[in-house]
């Protein structure tokens, strides 16, 4: 799994079973940072030549194949295949295109197991958005929570919606792209604990002009990509002329009330017991963030906070369940969650020998 953060490949050796429901372990799991020259190109791809773009392609599934050889003699496994995300380079749903760099045809050479990957694009040439994809993993594997949160580059959510019985889910508003980017600024990869955010002063107008952004008015199915980001949010917070901490502590204010604002409106089944956000991906780690977000779901939802395995690969997870689902050839898309025009049966398989 390689996110829209850019902070490193997660692999996750995991184990399904089904008795009465799906069954989960993850039994080892590590993150590979990428480095400097692995983050550069992957930055500048989408501004790349055909040639340089094709290369890429193959040479970073030949880097992800490596990587995960390496994995399996490391912890002596063999899996029975791979599931593979690839990394996002274009991610334009209304053009009905999207892209995921890693070739499925390296991987498998540079690995010798069977791949899955390329999740995407059969949803999206069937009218969907692409994403997001991890919701009927939430369905299967998290039923027990109402909400489903992933703070990873961008903020994304699914619920069981009350009125339809369906899963719900669509992208929030972006989250480490935005504050990893401002914390570069200041010298670190990540604002740890979200501590400069609690030492800057939100901005009220800053503020108000990342909440009116058109995004939030649209209804779902609904998805984000790099490219929204840096066209749209990225020029107001240049434009604000801000600290670098008061940038943080706008966007984390920001960040907190869009997801607040739509756990606030989810059409969910009443009940008298708590509802309950289970947080995972990269930004459960700053404090400060979590913290907000509770203060503002106090009358509304309780946040959890899981262990920190599956705080870090629980996408990881869920991709090799839906590599599951493509094996087993059963659906592993939500039209409910996409807005294609069926629930389908997304993936690539290349079979290494």
């Amino acid at each position: 799994m390689s996110g829209t953060s850019l902070d490193g490949l997660d692999i996750a050796f995991c184990q399904f079973s089904e008795t009465n429901s799906q069954r989960f372990e993850i039994l080892y799991a590590q993150t590979a940072p990428y480095s400097a020259a692995w983050q550069a190109r992957l930055k500048a791809l989408p501004q790349s030549d055909a040639f340089t773009f094709a290369l890429t392609d193959r040479e970073f599934g030949a880097y992800l194949g490596q990587a995960i050889k390496r994995f399996c003699q490391k912890y002596e496994v063999k899996p029975q295949f791979v599931a593979s995300h690839g990394h996002t380079i274009f991610h334009q749903p209304a053009k009905a295109l999207t892209v995921q760099i890693g070739h499925g045809a390296a991987i498998a050479a540079a690995c010798g197991l069977p791949v899955v990957c390329d999740f995407r694009s059969l949803d999206v040439a069937l009218g969907g958005q692409g994403a997001p994809l991890v919701p009927i993993g939430d369905a299967l594997l998290f039923g027990q929570y109402t909400f489903c949160l992933n703070l990873g580059g961008i903020a994304n959510i699914s619920f069981q919606q009350h009125s339809t019985n369906k899963r719900i889910a669509f992208d929030i508003c972006p989250v480490n792209m935005v504050l990893n980017a401002w914390a570069e600024r200041l010298g670190k990869a990540y604002d740890k604990d979200g501590l400069w955010a609690a030492e800057g002063q939100v901005n009220a107008d800053l503020l108000a002009k990342l909440n009116a952004l058109d995004f939030y008015k649209k209804s779902y199915p609904k998805s984000l990509g790099r490219e929204w980001v840096e066209t749209t949010v990225l020029p107001l917070l240049e434009a604000a002329n801000l600290s670098e901490k008061d940038i943080l502590a706008t966007c984390s204010a920001h960040i907190a009330e869009q997801i607040a604002a739509v756990i606030k409106a989810a059409d969910v089944l009443p009940t008298t017991s708590p509802k309950t956000v289970l947080v995972t991906g990269g930004g459960t780690f700053n404090k400060h963030l979590i913290s907000q977000l509770q203060e503002k779901l106090t009358d509304t939802a309780q946040v959890i906070v899981p262990n920190e395995k599956l705080i870090n690969y629980k996408e990881a997870l869920i991709f090799a369940f839906l590599g599951k689902l493509r094996a087993e050839e059963k659906v592993n898309c939500l039209r409910s969650v996409t807005g294609a025009s069926a629930d389908n049966i997304g993936g690539a398989v290349y079979l290494s020998r």
